[in-house]
């Protein structure tokens, strides 16, 4: 492939001031998430994080205003993508704290979650939190993104093109067979499409919203930590210093989506060596699955039914 960023790919070196601009990301309080931050943060970029525990992201603002002093602009607005009403809740908080969104960065997950779990509202724990939490949040904000001017960027996973490689909408649950790996797996296709019929939309719609999908490749985060099962957690404790990149370049790619102005539709930005795991950031080979037009339109439909949200961009 074509690399637009040269040999040593995208960093954060290419960026400028952010003063003025406001960035929205979920799950920020520690990985990826966290890095993000801090990288918006040394460029004058105001924050706001959207996290579950009040406690670690507390943690999390007092090391970065030790870092870059009392007065850097990062807050945190409570939000459970596990639950649909406290997603409403937060979208509505955030929305009276924040004017404008530059980006909505939509970094949240977990993974390989080893028994199946429900959530409160019925869906498979994975595809409830990665996605349907994702979908309906960026459709409530939408609205602010587009009077800003401004982008949603989700942050997928080489996992969409490992599973089964569908949305199995006659078992969203996966209640007949259940596996921590290909239920993961469809989550993260589920966002990717979600994303790319994103685009679609608000490209033919002419809205000012820009869209991008990217991934963190193979990262040493605390990702695993709450839901893997014990062996697994083991097997990534052991191999992780060992192929796996820092946390701080697994957030490069959704930085690069956030901010860079240079970006393509219908595009996975990510690391680009064995096999996408780590490496100079830039344009990644993408799976026809994710681009798969009628499965991401009944995905989209599902996804408003499952939500109550009817959303046109």
């Amino acid at each position: 492939m074509n690399r637009k960023f040269g040999p040593k790919g995208w960093t954060p070196e290419r960026l400028g001031a952010l003063a003025g601009r406001t960035y929205v990301i979920t799950g920020a309080n520690g990985g990826a998430g966290f890095e993000a931050t801090r990288v918006l943060l040394s460029r004058g970029a105001g924050v706001v994080m959207m996290n579950r525990s009040a406690e670690k992201s507390n943690a999390a603002i007092a090391t970065l205003k030790q870092a870059f002093g009392a007065d850097a602009d990062v807050t945190f607005v409570r939000m459970d993508l596990a639950v649909l009403a406290s997603v409403r809740d937060a979208a509505a908080e955030l929305l009276d704290k924040a004017p404008r969104i530059d980006a909505l960065i939509c970094n949240a997950a977990i993974a390989q979650v080893a028994r199946q779990e429900i959530t409160v509202d019925g869906f498979e724990s994975q595809l409830g939190v990665n996605h349907f939490g994702h979908f309906l949040l960026a459709g409530l904000l939408f609205d602010r993104v587009a009077a800003s001017q401004g982008r949603i960027v989700v942050v997928g996973s080489n996992a969409y093109r490992m599973g089964l490689k569908t949305i199995q909408f006659d078992d969203l649950n996966f209640d007949r067979n259940y596996t921590a790996w290909n239920s993961y797996a469809q989550s993260k296709l589920a966002q990717m499409m979600f994303a790319y019929e994103l685009q679609r939309r608000v490209e033919a719609a002419g809205s000012n919203v820009t869209v991008q999908v990217c991934h963190p490749g193979a990262s040493r985060t605390n990702l695993l930590n709450d839901t893997a099962s014990t062996f697994n957690k083991i097997v990534w404790s052991l191999i992780s210093p060992i192929i796996a990149q820092s946390a701080e370049k697994g957030s490069w790619p959704e930085v690069l989506c956030a901010t860079e102005k240079e970006v393509e539709s219908g595009t996975l930005y990510g690391p680009t060596r064995r096999a996408d795991t780590v490496g100079p950031v830039d344009a990644c080979p993408l799976d026809a699955c994710a681009l798969d037009r009628h499965m991401a339109a009944r995905l989209w439909t599902v996804s408003e039914q499952k939500t109550s949200l009817s959303w046109t961009p």
